[in-house]
């Protein structure tokens, strides 16, 4: 289940692909981190990692990070 979290109904969130990468490791992203500046791109881990600091600032949390239990049980 995606997981869509947003202050802002006016922002749009596209599905992440393998393409995107995140901002801080380079591995696939799964969470989209829109801020009012832009858009920050985390993998699951440094999504958990930055999730509390950017919980104030952040206009909308795109997670798609289920779809790892769902590539892993098919």
């Amino acid at each position: 289940m995606t997981q869509i979290t947003t202050e802002n109904p006016s922002v749009t969130t596209a599905p992440l692909s393998a393409l995107d990468r995140c901002d801080s490791c380079g591995a696939q992203a799964y969470v989209r981190a829109t801020l009012a500046t832009g858009e920050l791109l985390f993998c699951a881990h440094h999504a958990a990692r930055f999730k509390e600091n950017l919980a104030g600032t952040a206009l909308a949390w795109h997670d798609e990070s289920s779809r790892l239990l769902d590539e892993r049980g098919a």
